[in-house]
C-alpha cells in the first residue's frame, strides 16, 4: 500500500535486510569452507564474520579494484575472503581457550585440591 505517495516498506529497509542476509550467507559459506566445529552452522558467528568480512574485505577489495562502493564481484569475493579469515581466527581462538580450560582441569585433578574445602 502507498501512504502519501511513499511505499509502505522503504527501499532502504529492504536493501539493509538484503545486505544483512547476504552477509550471513557469506559467513555461513566461510564456515563451510573453513570447517565447522559442530553439525550445524553457528549463525552468530556467521553474522559477525559475514558483517565484519564485508566491512573490511569487501570495502578493501572494492576500493583496490576501482569499483568504489558499488556492489560488484570484487567486493563479494573480498567479503568472502574477509569472512574466511575471521572464521578461521575465531575457531583457532575458541579451540585454544577450550584446550587451556581442559589443561587447567587436569592440573587441578592431579593436584588433589578439588577434594579440599
Amino acid at each position: 500500500m502507498l501512504q502519501s505517495g511513499r511505499p509502505a516498506i522503504s527501499v532502504r529497509v529492504v536493501l539493509i535486510l538484503a545486505i544483512l542476509g547476504l552477509g550471513m550467507g557469506i559467513g555461513a559459506l566461510a564456515q563451510l569452507i573453513v570447517g565447522k566445529e559442530g553439525p550445524r552452522v553457528d549463525w552468530t558467528m556467521a553474522f559477525i564474520a559475514g558483517f565484519a568480512g564485508s566491512l573490511v574485505g569487501g570495502l578493501l577489495f572494492s576500493l583496490i579494484a576501482g569499483d568504489g562502493l558499488s556492489i560488484r564481484l570484487s567486493g563479494i569475493l573480498g567479503s568472502l575472503i574477509g569472512a574466511i579469515i575471521i572464521t578461521a581466527v575465531w575457531q583457532w581462538y575458541s579451540r585454544r581457550k577450550k584446550a587451556e580450560a581442559r589443561a587447567a582441569e587436569r592440573a587441578v585433578a592431579r593436584s588433589g585440591r578439588h577434594h579440599q574445602p
